[in-house]
């Protein structure tokens, strides 16, 4: 971990960019090393997830998705017990925030431009009171280039509400150039943080590069928020009295005493459709 505190927005500016832009980062949270071995773990997951049945789940062509467990990850409790992690989702999402999601998306070489989307439908409660209910955290386990297919997302969309919407989560084709008006591109570097509210409209782009560009996952919601019923990860009785308490607080997931190969179903319908 690296001292942070000259490139963390102050917390109150993280906030304030959550509920404006819909995203906010933490640059150089951690050392390029860390972000070195992050990749190694990514890169046994995902060999290992492809080497059986509902192991990856497909985002489109050359792009998979794949849940994991917080054990088949060194830096899981460097990364939840991150002090502007813990600040952000607590700011956000109350003192009783839950960890919920883990894994990490990863575009192939030939992955192709999503179509634009947000990750689940909007909440009644983000409907009716602009409250946000779920942060995704990402760090991306690469430095980011233009032929990588970066991350392009568009700005103070977390709040759009269009009954046309595909599956309450795929704008419509027409509104597209709206979209790519607001966008922008992301280029983050090894160590770094990202805080997004997955309602924030978004895609991944084409990568024309020879080079994966694996970004992990953090997902926590706010008390009652549900997204925990789409995800299956679990820790072993040891790994959970190795934790720290203030970790320990925020894992409400099942301990096992042994784990078991998680079957993808944090499915995104369309995204399989391919080039938008």
């Amino acid at each position: 971990m690296t001292d942070a505190a000259t490139t963390a927005p102050h917390l109150g500016q993280a906030v304030q960019d959550l509920h404006t832009a819909g995203i906010t980062a933490c640059r150089g949270a951690f050392t390029p090393q860390w972000a070195d071995a992050l990749r190694e773990d990514i890169e046994t997951a995902f060999a290992e997830a492809r080497g059986r049945k509902g192991g990856a789940v497909g985002r489109g062509p050359h792009r998979y998705y794949v849940e994991i467990h917080p054990e088949q990850l060194r830096g899981f409790v460097d990364l939840v017990d991150h002090p502007w992690v813990r600040a952000v989702s607590e700011a956000v999402l109350g003192p009783d925030y839950r960890i919920v999601e883990l894994g990490f998306d990863i575009p192939l070489a030939g992955a192709v431009n999503q179509p634009w989307h947000r990750d689940f439908p909007m909440p009644d409660v983000t409907r009716g009171e602009r409250r946000l209910t779920s942060l995704a955290f990402n760090l991306t386990a690469v430095d980011t280039r233009e032929d990588m297919g970066p991350f392009e997302i568009a700005p103070g969309t977390q709040w759009d509400d269009d009954a046309r919407f595909g599956h309450r989560m795929f704008p419509p084709r027409d509104t597209y150039p709206r979209y790519e008006g607001l966008a922008e591109r992301k280029y983050p570097r090894r160590g770094d943080i990202s805080a997004r509210s997955a309602l924030t409209i978004h895609r991944g782009t084409a990568n024309r590069s020879s080079d994966s560009r694996p970004v992990l996952v953090l997902g926590v919601d706010a008390p009652g928020a549900g997204n925990d019923a789409q995800h299956d990860m679990a820790v072993t009785r040891e790994y959970w009295a190795s934790l720290p308490g203030p970790v320990r607080a925020h894992l409400h997931c099942p301990v096992v005493e042994e784990l078991t190969p998680i079957v993808q179903k944090h499915t995104i319908e369309g995204l399989v459709m391919g080039d938008a």
